[in-house]
């Protein structure tokens, strides 16, 4: 059967028609976004948890970011020391003797059936002493002093989770690039799809909620047999229209120090994304179609090129470039990566090969290890 050429053209409109709905409905919320002007102020009292395993040497360098916070309300930093084998304990020691809101939880025991991070984060949560709840990893350190006081400003009576972002630093190279990119793309997605009153997932890099939610959502009794999740699938669990908040200003980003070869942060990747298959039905669906039609756009392009009309075929595409490339551009300026838009035609083609590449995580068994 010969396939009219006309059907090349159509179908890129049509993909390119979808990718305009997602930049124009969800993307644009956040490349627009204003944060909200609060009517009154209150600071909540605030738990922050890290949790850590033989991380000795992040916490040398990240622990002091978080302690010395400048934070006048009441707050506390709860350390989880997961069954660490190295100078953990004795380096929470000598911080406990300055500072007298350092608590340190020791964990000597293994929890059985329950693989990952998610036993020694729900005793840091069931030792808090604060119904906010503030939680980042040990390899990463606040942007700035006001971390605590921004993330908190996110809460009202009616927000039970505020999404923060968690941004790694800027290095040379071409890797740290992709990772930095990645991040920001994520980002844009779960902001965005949280503006919209269909938040599906936070990062615990930078991620706060309130007790009561844990608790009344009996913590992750529902996913413990799967390893990873703590953040992107309990959010997914709790999150409901119109509970969950963005902090998004610079001085409440968190950092980290990105993976230095391409096959650490390959293995990261694949770790993420065996959770995604447990996500909700109807954020599958959104984030599928997303991932299905930017790879079908270059696929349809080509076959319009080719079988068509090359001028036609390109003024169809630039289309969506133009709106993607100031999405994008506005967006990467709210999130500090600004430095990143002039490989926007970069990005965009590597998109295409990242999906390909991370199709395979979906099926794939999630690992056992947190750490």
């Amino acid at each position: 059967m010969i396939i009219p050429a006309i059907v090349w053209p159509v179908l890129l409109a049509i993909t390119v028609v979808i990718q305009l709905f997602y930049y124009l409905y969800f993307f644009r919320r956040l490349a627009f976004y204003k944060t909200p002007a609060k009517t009154s102020s209150q600071e909540y009292p605030v738990s922050v948890i890290v949790c850590a395993r033989d991380e000795a040497h992040n916490l040398v360098k990240n622990l002091p970011g978080i302690l010395v916070q400048d934070y006048k309300t009441t707050h506390e930093v709860i350390v989880v020391n997961d069954n660490s084998t190295d100078d953990s304990k004795f380096l929470l020691d000598e911080f406990h003797k300055s500072f007298k809101n350092l608590n340190h939880l020791r964990l000597t025991q293994e929890a059985k059936l329950i693989p990952g991070k998610k036993f020694p984060l729900s005793m840091g949560i069931k030792t808090a002493k604060y119904e906010v709840v503030l939680l980042t990893d040990a390899d990463c350190v606040p942007a700035s002093e006001f971390w605590i006081q921004r993330m908190q400003a996110g809460f009202s009576n009616t927000v039970d989770i505020v999404l923060g972002y968690g941004a790694y630093y800027k290095r040379p190279g071409l890797l740290n690039k992709i990772i930095r990119f990645e991040t920001f793309h994520s980002a844009l997605q779960y902001f965005s799809y949280a503006l919209a009153g269909s938040t599906y997932m936070g990062v615990g890099r930078n991620l706060s909620y309130k007790k009561d939610l844990f608790f009344r959502n009996k913590g992750f009794s529902s996913m413990n047999q799967i390893p990873s999740g703590d953040d992107d699938l309990f959010i997914n669990m709790v999150a409901k229209k119109g509970n969950a908040a963005i902090v998004i200003e610079p001085d409440a980003h968190t950092l980290s120090e990105p993976e230095k070869s391409w096959n650490s942060w390959l293995s990261q990747k694949y770790r993420h994304y065996t959770t995604a298959k447990f996500y909700k039905p109807k954020h599958k669906f959104l984030l599928g179609l997303y991932s299905f039609t930017h790879i079908a756009s270059y696929v349809m392009l080509a076959a319009a090129i080719i079988f068509y009309s090359w001028w036609i075929a390109l003024s169809i595409f630039a289309v969506k470039l133009l709106v993607q490339s100031i999405i994008w551009y506005k967006s990467m300026k709210k999130l500090n990566e600004a430095d990143l838009w002039p490989l926007f035609i970069f990005f965009d083609i590597w998109m295409f090969f990242y999906y390909l590449l991370f199709v395979p995580a979906l099926w794939k068994k999630p690992a056992k290890t947190w750490n």
